[in-house]
């Protein structure tokens, strides 16, 4: 197989394996190392709410005990996902709270060997400009992550804010779920076997991406017909599936440090799964980029498939629709005509 452009490292996530983690035969540490030592990647993404119960709580001896055990497998941990807690269980946090409750996971990421962190688009509001002694002090990036429907159209002051700190400590991070082409085919099926309207479920198949859809969607949620066991999981719809195109990111790509090749099931019968990692390698490609692009799988939510093997298989199709993406082959087929 052809190697990856230099500057690219393909990683998994730790969160695929969030069903064994709540079986709890293992721990959380163990199985995020099993992503390494089964030889699937050796950059690995972990959630640190996940890994210990001390969070948010500085664990820097567990945190160190876990980045010895990858280095000796061969691996590493490349960014981390951490979160701000907004109330204390009483009032809103002051931004001066939000830092503190930041700081000790970011002691914690660095204790791991990570390169970075990441929270979600504009949480970290003003704490961007504040951390930035830190994680010059610590060695860290802090990604902001944008997925589903957070597009530069949709928020464009939070793109505007990592724009205009203008430091490569402060970088985006894109998740692939904001250009879906299609509905994943195993989610429609949940829904229908859940009770859902067959025609909404029709018209989700067959016409994702028109404007008309995401007012059905909403429309539907409102009138309280949406079944009761499959609420939660309708929510995707108006959260975690994007309808946009390479396009509608194309601004903000220069602002890119890192990417979640997000998918929900291996089903890529018509290139649903791979048209956007495709998309997303050409853009790229074309802009210098470097850092990890990551396989996350969101589709656990409603499968009980193997996650190693599914998360195996995916890096493996990613893998071959990345390699070879050098600038100047994308430019010469660009302009071939």
């Amino acid at each position: 197989m052809s190697a990856l452009p230099a500057g690219w490292t393909l990683s998994a996530s730790a969160f695929n394996l969030t069903p064994e983690v709540v079986r709890a035969e293992r721990t959380a540490p163990d199985l995020a190392l099993t992503l390494v030592e089964r030889g699937l990647a050796s950059a690995i993404e972990v959630e640190l709410g996940q890994l210990w119960r001390g969070y948010p709580a500085a664990t820097l001896a567990e945190a160190r005990a876990l980045q010895e055990r990858l280095d000796a497998a061969g691996g590493r941990v490349s960014i981390v996902g951490v979160s701000i807690d907004e109330w204390d269980g009483h009032h809103r946090r002051t931004d001066d709270e939000r830092l503190a409750f930041l700081e000790p996971q970011l002691r914690t990421s660095a204790a791991l060997g990570a390169q970075g962190v990441r929270l979600p688009l504009g949480q970290a509001g003003a704490l961007l400009e504040r951390a930035l002694p830190l994680l010059e002090e610590l060695d860290l990036v802090l990604y902001e992550e944008a997925q589903g429907h957070g597009t530069p159209a949709a928020v464009p002051e939070a793109y505007a804010r990592i724009a205009a700190i203008d430091s490569p400590r402060v970088r985006l991070l894109l998740d692939i779920s904001m250009l879906m082409p299609a509905l994943p085919v195993s989610y429609l099926d949940a829904l229908s076997r859940g009770g859902v309207d067959p025609a909404l479920v029709a018209r989700l198949r067959d016409h994702w991406r028109e404007p008309e859809t995401h007012g059905a969607v909403i429309d539907h949620l409102r009138s309280g017909r949406v079944p009761g066991p499959v609420d939660t999981l309708y929510m995707n719809l108006l959260v975690r599936f994007g309808r946009s195109d390479i396009a509608d990111v194309a601004s903000v790509l220069p602002l890119l440090g890192g990417v979640h090749l997000k998918f929900w099931d291996l089903d890529d019968a018509d290139d649903r799964i791979s048209d956007p990692i495709r998309d997303v390698g050409t853009a790229l490609a074309a802009t210098g980029f470097t850092g990890t692009l990551c396989s996350e799988w969101g589709g656990q939510e409603w499968l009980d498939d193997d996650p190693w093997e599914t998360t195996s298989r995916h890096l493996s199709l990613a893998a071959g629709l990345l390699s070879d993406r050098h600038p100047s082959e994308t430019l010469q087929k660009a302009s071939t005509p």
